[in-house]
């Protein structure tokens, strides 16, 4: 008998634990927690579903499952949720118990594992396995694929790593990966990339990010962050104080269904409980969304890329009507009477009324101006979205935005002023008290590391090598790459002008790609390795970007599939064949470093005063934790500190005020970027010369059955393809004079590109714009050909690649021009989710 099953008084403990209530004394609180210690060797000893009940009821913050326990828990960026698993075969999904919104997207699970387009094998491009690297780089995309075993796949990329380091340098192997990868804090694809490359001689690594690119740059000139990964003021606050709410260019009832992390689904709440209450709320979009329809908002639909215009016809009404405040503009601001002869015309002879800016938006004056009476005149919290920026000079709608809520006057009060996360991640979600969960490091890059390009500007890199480009007041001379690794991405969906990027591809002697299925990115790849999904493996993750109120163990459900390997697995094995693979792997093993990770994150919570079970008590009760939220977070306001004591609390910025004009900038001299916030006609829009020969301005947007171009290939696509093909949104005006009608095949097109897109005729969208989702699968009728017709409707075939200013470089891949027409071409078979020949 072992001394466990002689210390009745521990094991009554926990057998009272399952009989009692979860509000507990303290006096039990204090018994349970003293207990903990023995837990890992009880663990055997009890069902899961009963040990974890116990260790709810002793720790409160460690939450239990349903009772009739059925899956095995692990999560997504969909959210977390129980596998239902058969005979080793995914079979079914139920969301967690205490996700306030689920995501019917969990579903998808045994379908991304089981799916028929997987990399089952190594596989090798044939005319380079044949030929070696660089052969018949116009073949990428149409070759044959030749499977090969483990170890000669990986000595293949390892000799490529080895040359091109010792021949070329570290700036010859991009290896930046960009994209979002699956969960998972340890076999995080990207990171895990950079770590193996550092170790063995450095890579070509990115600057700024496809989602926010514009964006961030400007924020941190203007206010000292890059705010559009900033907390926001919290929900409950905005719930109880907000008069009016203007969300400008986003619909954060879709985009909050996924997040970077495990998705804590409290924004939905948020606006949910504005609905309630009745909150008034304008939507500012040129398609009137499924958000604007769920909140009963007010539609404002204005012409595509007209933003900038829009916002500087409000800021003329509030200055002109005295609806501004003078005193915070001098207290909290820098810059405003530059920006004032601006709006009044003194800088350049055109005064931005309300009639300006309508001749160019398309909303009528005197609707601008009501629009500026009515925040002025309410405690007004402006949503912004990320779309508008992701525009050429798509810095400016953001700067404007912030420009008119410090005109407002109510940055800092509760209810008041802007967010730019609302409607991602669950910004708001008010911040929980307990530890972080730190993931494996990508370690310190050599000295010898290259500067980063702009994220956005690859293609251009691939090129143009020895081109110089001005970048946030730097200079950037684009290296030869030579080999481009991707592990966790997806350039063929996230890139824009995707002809153009096939293109740049030719330049490449090696592409290496990690992924689990055959996208568009694996079958333009020279060398492939097949990768587990998420649910093949041990993992943990956070729930709640800003919240960090969960910590989910992602268990193992099902055995990796054919011959996946886990990244993880794949870069040691690389390391091995490199000499470093002791500095990578530091001698742990998957279960080892997850251990590793908890326990760093109990100390923080241990000193945070949150009690949590040791690491094995916590992985084998496959359940989770959810750590407290003090009541002081539920009313925290972004910049109130600022707006108190702005001396004592400064921005980061050069003043340590909002700069509406910023002399960094201004001394940068960039004509696209001038030092205040300005209107600029963008490269291509409804009044451009482009617009004779291509009058509809494409608006894209997320959608609402996929995440990016992930789900791309489940059965979601029979929700919202149309003739098989991504949708694209029509007037009924522009279909009718192009005899389209709903459901028919349509083909949109302009100069970079064709795709086939199904035509869903509606009045939810302004004449003259279009809209298709982002993230469908490219799949070119002809590979051959240089702007072969896109089956599937990949939008980046028509959008064009420039940078969104000489200061973000930011990418425009939220604006074309085109046109559409009815297509009369022969049914053509979509096979983006089709495996390639030989594979």
């Amino acid at each position: 008998m072992s001394k466990y099953d002689s210390d009745d008084r521990t094991v009554d403990t926990f057998a009272a634990f399952e009989q009692q209530p979860l509000k507990l004394s303290r006096r039990r609180f204090l018994l349970g927690t003293s207990a903990m210690a023995a837990l890992p060797l009880l663990s055997g000893l009890w069902p899961k579903s009963a040990l974890a009940e116990a260790i709810s009821q002793a720790l409160p913050q460690f939450i239990a499952l349903r009772q009739a326990q059925k899956g095995i828990l692990t999560a997504a960026h969909w959210g977390a949720f129980e596998a239902i698993v058969q005979d080793g075969k995914m079979v079914s999904t139920q969301a967690i118990q205490d996700d306030p919104y689920p995501n019917d997207l969990i579903a998808m699970a045994p379908h991304q594992v089981h799916a028929k387009n997987r990399i089952k094998y190594p596989m090798v491009r044939k005319s380079w396995l044949e030929k070696g690297p660089g052969a018949n780089p116009e073949l990428r995309g149409n070759d044959e694929w030749v499977r090969v075993s483990w170890d000669k796949a990986l000595d293949l990329v390892a000799a490529q790593i080895t040359r091109l380091q010792t021949e070329h340098g570290p700036q010859s192997i991009y290896a930046g990966s960009y994209g979002w990868k699956s969960v998972g804090m340890l076999h995080n694809s990207r990171t895990l990339l950079q770590r193996l490359m550092n170790l063995s001689g450095g890579f070509l690594g990115y600057a700024g990010d496809y989602s926010t690119g514009a964006a961030q740059v400007i924020m941190t000139h203007v206010v000292g962050s890059m705010e559009v990964y900033e907390q926001q003021t919290a929900w409950p606050n905005v719930i109880e104080n907000s008069q009016l709410v203007v969300m400008w260019g986003c619909n954060p009832m879709i985009t909050l269904k996924n997040s970077w992390n495990v998705p804590d689904h409290y924004g939905q709440t948020g606006f949910e409980a504005l609905k309630k209450k009745g909150t008034r709320v304008i939507s500012i979009d040129p398609v009137h969304s499924d958000s604007a329809k769920f909140l009963n908002a007010e539609w404002i639909a204005p012409h595509a890329y007209t933003d900038s215009a829009m916002l500087l016809g409000i800021a003329h009404t509030l200055l002109t009507e005295k609806l501004h405040k003078p005193d915070f503009l001098k207290t909290y601001t820098v810059g405003f009477d530059k920006f004032e002869e601006y709006l009044l015309g003194k800088t350049d002879g055109e005064e931005k009324t309300a009639e300006w800016a309508a001749a160019i938006c398309g909303v009528k004056a005197d609707d601008l101006r009501q629009l500026a009476r009515d925040m002025a005149n309410n405690r007004t919290m402006i949503m912004g979205g990320w779309g508008i920026q992701r525009q050429h000079h798509g810095e400016q709608p953001h700067w404007l935005l912030v420009t008119v809520a410090s005109m407002l006057g109510q940055i800092g009060l509760p209810g008041g002023g802007f967010g730019f996360s609302y409607h991602y991640s669950s910004g708001g979600s008010p911040t929980a008290k307990g530890g972080i969960v730190a993931g494996i490091s990508a370690g310190n890059a050599p000295k010898n590391s290259p500067t980063p390009i702009p994220v956005a500007r690859i293609a251009e890199c691939l090129t143009s090598p020895g081109k110089t480009v001005d970048f946030n007041g730097s200079k950037v001379i684009y290296p030869d790459v030579k080999m481009v690794y991707v592990a966790g991405g997806n350039p063929f969906h996230q890139h824009q002008d995707t002809n153009n990027l096939r293109q740049a591809y030719q330049h490449l002697e090696t592409v290496v790609v990690n992924e689990p299925y055959w996208t568009a990115s694996a079958k333009h790849a020279d060398i492939v390795f097949p990768i587990t999904t998420s649910y093949e493996r041990n993992d943990l993750e956070m729930g709640g970007d800003y919240s960090q109120l969960y910590v989910f163990p992602m268990h193992q459900c099902v055995p990796p599939q054919n011959e996946a390997r886990n990244d993880f697995d794949v870069f040691a094995g690389l390391a091995e064949r490199l000499g470093v693979h002791d500095a990578f792997t530091e001698g742990k093993d998957e279960i080892q470093w997850l251990k590793g990770m908890y326990d760093d994150m109990k100390q923080q919570a241990r000193d945070a005063k949150v009690a949590l079970p040791p690491f094995d008590m916590f992985w084998s009760s496959n359940n989770y934790v959810r750590f407290p939220v003090p009541e002081a977070n539920t009313q925290w306001i972004r910049f109130a500190d600022f707006r108190d004591n702005p001396l004592l609390n400064p921005l980061g910025t050069p003043s340590g005020k909002i700069e509406i004009f910023s002399e960094t900038i201004a001394k940068m001299n960039y004509s696209d970027c001038r030092g205040y916030p300005s209107w600029m006609p963008p490269h291509e829009w409804n009044q451009a010369e482009v617009a004779a020969k291509y009058p509809l301005s494409l608006n894209t947007a997320h959608a609402a059955n996929r995440l990016h171009s992930q789900l791309d290939n489940t059965p979601l696509r029979d929700k919202y393809a149309v003739a098989d093909r991504e949708a694209i949104m029509i007037h009924p005006l522009d279909a009718e004079k192009r005899g389209i009608k709903d459901g028919d095949l349509v083909r949109a097109f302009n100069d970079r590109g064709q795709i086939l897109v199904g035509a869903l005729v509606s009045e939810d969208i302004r004449d003259g714009v279009v809209r298709i989702s982002e993230g469908a699968w490219f799949d070119p009728a002809e590979p051959s050909e240089e702007k072969s017709l896109c089956k599937n409707g990949n939008v980046n075939c028509l959008t064009f690649d420039i940078g969104s200013s000489s200061l973000a470089q930011g990418n425009c891949g939220q604006m074309a021009q085109l046109e559409i027409e009815k297509y009369q071409g022969p049914v053509l078979k979509n096979t983006a989710h089709d495996v390639p020949a030989g594979a």
